[in-house]
């Protein structure tokens, strides 16, 4: 089992047409390059896997314990990720992981964080419809009921209701992979991907169920 993903930086939304003349709505991610940091064998750690570092790191910025992490061949880098693989032994420290590791046509998942939305009500955090905006009315866009009050005298758990939105973990899975572009490490992958521009992004290839 090879590496199968990369860690990427979300460089904004586009449009391209394929070869039928359709506009297609892709996402460019700049996938890569990844250096090889370090592995993990099976006897010294208890698991095979292959550490990657994405993003320049000023030397300055970087604490004596994080520079051992280095060989003297490798720069400190701004992002570690440790990837499971059988074949350590088929990468070298320094090593670099491009984007040419996925194929147009091929199906990958995306992670990255969404976009915090702050503190927001029941209506914006959960479509809510809310009351009458008419006059006399005094519920537009409360909660409502949050539970009842005799039995069991308190807010059930997983209650919808106003909190914050946003800034979290999230994974859209089979999105396919439109164009590869090995000379700039750019993936125009179709559709949307969590979080703003600029924010990074790991791209894994999707697990075949069959």
């Amino acid at each position: 089992m090879m590496i199968n993903e990369l860690i990427g930086r979300k460089v904004g939304m586009t449009q391209i047409y394929n070869e039928s003349g359709q506009v297609v709505p892709v996402t460019v991610v700049e996938a890569g390059p990844c250096v090889v940091v370090g592995k993990r064998s099976l006897a010294r750690d208890g698991y095979n896997a292959v550490s990657l570092g994405f993003g320049e790191k000023k030397n300055k910025r970087t604490t004596k314990p994080e520079k051992g992490q280095y060989s003297e061949d490798v720069s400190p880098k701004r992002i570690i990720k440790e990837v499971k693989t059988e074949e350590v032994e088929s990468y070298n420290i320094g090593q670099e992981i491009k984007a040419s590791i996925f194929k147009p046509g091929e199906y990958v998942d995306v992670i990255g964080i969404s976009k915090g939305k702050g503190f927001q009500g029941v209506i914006r955090r959960h479509n809510f419809v809310g009351g009458v905006e008419t006059h006399g009315s005094n519920f537009h866009r409360r909660p409502g009921s949050i539970g009842a009050s005799a039995d069991p005298s308190r807010v059930l758990p997983n209650m919808k209701m106003p909190g914050r939105m946003g800034g979290k973990r999230v994974t859209v899975q089979n999105l396919s992979v439109v164009v590869v572009d090995d000379s700039k490490n750019l993936l125009l992958i179709r559709g949307a991907v969590p979080g703003a521009r600029g924010s990074l992004l790991t791209i894994k290839r999707r697990v075949s169920n069959g």
